[in-house]
């Protein structure tokens, strides 16, 4: 894990490492539509928290979401094995060049933000929504998400994080950041 970056007068951090490992009052899912686990975050989420989760997210489907997760809306379960005490679960939009989905992307992260703050929470983490298999570009997601967090996190309680997997993502989370004129807070 690297030491985190702060933006927004410290309540936004930007880092590497192991979203699984962070102790933080939630962390946020990429999930499928299932909710029943899957590959790369979201398997990896499954596993470090146990067949709990598995239980806890059978039981939305069951009582709350029988068609799936749509695109863009939560669902709250606990962490279960993590360090982290909840589980927002959220369904990015898989990618498509003809069709302008920033508005499913963004909303994952505005209605994770809302739960959070309507469960009186005080710091959440986030992974590359949608920036893995479900083809989201990179700087465009990043351009997104640092949009939602100037909106939202300075009239919160909030502290968020933003947790990518690789080097690679943060030096590029850092570009646009740059790009944009979101300066890195001193200190």
């Amino acid at each position: 894990m690297t030491t985190p970056m702060t933006y927004m007068s410290g309540r936004l951090q930007v880092m590497q490492g192991d979203i699984t490992a962070l102790e933080v009052d939630a962390i946020v899912n990429a999930a499928n539509h299932s909710l029943m686990g899957g590959g790369g975050v979201d398997g990896a989420i499954h596993r470090a928290a146990g067949p709990e989760l598995k239980k806890a997210c059978e039981a939305l489907r069951r009582d709350q979401w029988p068609d799936g997760l749509p695109d863009g809306e939560v669902a709250l379960t606990p962490g279960f094995n993590l360090p982290a005490r909840h589980v927002i679960h959220t369904v990015g939009p898989v990618y498509a060049k003809t069709i302008d989905k920033s508005d499913l992307l963004a909303s994952c992260y505005q209605k994770s933000l809302t739960l959070a703050g309507e469960q009186g929470m005080n710091t959440i983490a986030f992974p590359a929504i949608s920036t893995g298999v479900y083809g989201y570009p990179f700087d465009q997601a990043c351009e997104i998400v640092l949009g939602v967090m100037a909106e939202r996190l300075p009239h919160s309680d909030l502290i968020a994080t933003l947790c990518f997997f690789g080097e690679k993502d943060l030096e590029a989370f850092r570009n646009v950041a740059s790009r944009l004129g979101y300066q890195r807070d001193r200190g």
